[in-house]
């Protein structure tokens, strides 16, 4: 994958991808998560938070994704890339089936591709103010698009804790490793949309990732 940092292009090939969830600081935040996706049906976690190992082929920067069916949706998070020693700050979508969901979380993260921005920063330049980074999401219903998600990492717990509790440290002592981080819930609630933006911000340096994609629906074949 090529990715850019500060305009310089840097190729990685993730060997390993892991997917944060339920890492609400805030555990009101949390129970909000979880009571949103029972009513979708999903069984609430064992424990929280969870890591769960995906395909790292998974990871892709493309602006298309194909899934199957229309009941998928996705969610912005941020999402961290170590090799070699170095470490960059990214932003990524974990893109989830709804429907498999309520039978399997681990089955639906693994069966959607997860988008990510090309775009990364240096970790150093924002290791020490990480909670002021703001993260947003937006979705497309109906021709326009409509605000999904918004907030700081504030609201996610220290992503220092998150590669510890992960061992991202140790998967990726000798292969290119990525983690996305968790979020927080959406505006109206989980639900599917077909095209998504989604935004990290940086205020102290004036700067911003983007990155928008949409999903083509495979027809679903009984």
């Amino acid at each position: 994958m090529r990715f850019t940092v500060d305009d310089a292009p840097v190729e990685l090939v993730p060997e390993n991808l892991v997917i944060a969830g339920w890492t609400g600081r805030d555990e009101a935040a949390i129970r909000h998560h979880i009571d949103e996706l029972a009513a979708l049906g999903v069984t609430p976690p064992s424990a929280t938070p969870l890591f769960y190992r995906v395909s790292a082929a998974l990871l892709t920067t493309a602006s298309r994704i194909e899934v199957v069916g229309t009941a998928t949706s996705g969610e912005v998070e941020p999402m961290i890339l170590q090799a070699s020693g170095q470490r960059w700050l990214g932003l990524g979508s974990d893109h989830t089936d709804r429907e498999l969901e309520a039978y399997s979380v681990a089955a639906s993260k693994q069966v959607c591709a997860k988008p990510c921005a090309p775009a990364l920063w240096q970790w150093e330049t924002v290791a020490d103010r990480l909670d002021d980074l703001r993260l947003e999401s937006w979705i497309e219903e109906g021709g326009v698009w409509v605000p999904y998600q918004d907030g700081t990492l504030a609201a996610i717990r220290p992503l220092a804790d998150l590669i510890d509790g992960s061992d991202l440290g140790q998967l990726s002592s000798g292969a290119p490793a990525a983690m996305m981080c968790g979020t927080f819930g959406a505006k109206g609630g989980v639900r599917p949309a077909a095209r998504f933006r989604m935004r990290l911000s940086d205020s102290v340096l004036g700067r911003e990732i983007t990155h928008e994609y949409e999903t083509v629906a495979l027809p679903v074949i009984a």
